[in-house]
């Protein structure tokens, strides 16, 4: 089930679309146009309401849908018939647009509020195939790319720890035994852990910006489709509603790989491995110039490969991080809303 503040932002965000006078008014009357919520979410939701302890995410949201409602990108003050929420089901298949919420079958809506997190794949469907394709086989990525140093960490970790119902291989760890460890490795790593685990962020680093740089190649085409991807440009638009950080709105249509290239020219996409990050991480920066004014514009990113499930817990994920602001980012035109609205 999705958390609290997921099925808040998520949710009410739709509910502000559908034109109902007040947040209350849409809680209490539970309009049958928001498709997949089900009673026991609409309470979870009033009793968040009532508490207040949700308040400002509550106005974020519902001011969000309510801008998307009147705005000229999007519904123009018509009613929507249906907005649907795709709450926590799971995917039938690789979607590349990221979308929570579809409106009247035709705008695709995601809702992220203060969250820079482009994609979570897994280091291989990223460094290797480039997000083109996905596979479902989990692939520890620190045993693929640094084996030495991982069996080094391991071994360190596991004398720390002074047990002797650990393997002596970490490819041979059971789910018990990563539990174990999960538990009794505290957050901070002890000082004699704390270099094996140094050398370890250095390897995965330099080894998955190696494997990307090859994967890209020297073709301009394929570094320029890799920013696309990254971007989570699509052949169709959809867009991006929520709030950043500092609290501020976030909303954008998200502009295909076509509108990219009537506004801007493709210069760059270079990955570099952090050796000095305290965990594995490869920064990405690519350069593009505005057809418009003819100035440069830089794109940059990082990924952060990390386990999954805590300490040698599941197999290794690769976050992709955003560093620079949405309004600034290639590709993403300001929501467009009436200047009556929200």
């Amino acid at each position: 089930m999705p958390a609290l503040r997921t099925e808040l932002t998520e949710i009410v965000t739709g509910l502000g679309m559908l034109g109902i006078d007040s947040l209350d008014e849409a809680l209490d009357s539970r309009p049958p146009q928001m498709l997949n919520v089900t009673a026991r979410e609409f309470d979870r939701l009033s009793g968040a309401r009532a508490s207040g302890k949700h308040d400002a995410l509550f106005v974020a949201a519902w001011n969000n849908g309510r801008a998307f409602a009147s705005s000229v990108d999007g519904l123009r003050d018509r009613r929507p018939l249906r907005v649907e929420w795709k709450g926590s089901h799971r995917l039938p298949a690789y979607e590349q647009i990221p979308a929570d919420l579809r409106v009247d079958y035709v705008y695709l809506v995601s809702c992220k509020y203060r969250s820079n997190i482009l994609y979570n794949a897994s280091p291989a469907n990223l460094f290797e195939r480039l997000l083109a394709t996905r596979t479902r086989q989990q692939i520890n990525w620190y045993s693929k790319t640094a084996p030495d140093e991982y069996q080094m960490l391991y071994e360190a970790c596991r004398d720390h720890l002074g047990t002797v119902d650990l393997p002596q291989s970490v490819d041979d760890l059971t789910r018990q035994n990563r539990k174990c460890l999960k538990e009794n490795l505290s957050r901070t790593w002890p000082s004699n852990i704390a270099e094996p685990y140094r050398q370890l962020c250095t390897a995965v680093s330099e080894v998955s910006a190696s494997r990307w740089q090859k994967a890209l190649g020297p073709s301009q085409p394929a570094r320029e489709e890799m920013l696309w991807r990254l971007l989570r440009l699509q052949s169709a638009p959809y867009f991006i509603i929520g709030m950043a950080s500092d609290q501020r709105p976030v909303r954008f249509r998200v502009d295909t790989p076509w509108d990219f290239r009537q506004r801007y020219t493709f210069q760059s996409f270079e990955p570099e491995a952090d050796a000095s990050a305290r965990q594995p991480k490869v920064k990405w920066q690519a350069e593009v110039a505005d057809r418009v004014s003819g100035e440069p514009i830089q794109v940059k990113g990082h990924v952060e490969v990390r386990w999954s499930h805590g300490r040698f817990g599941g197999a290794p994920e690769a976050k992709v991080y955003l560093d620079i602001p949405h309004q600034e980012t290639p590709g993403y035109s300001p929501l467009r809303c009436s200047p009556y609205g929200p």
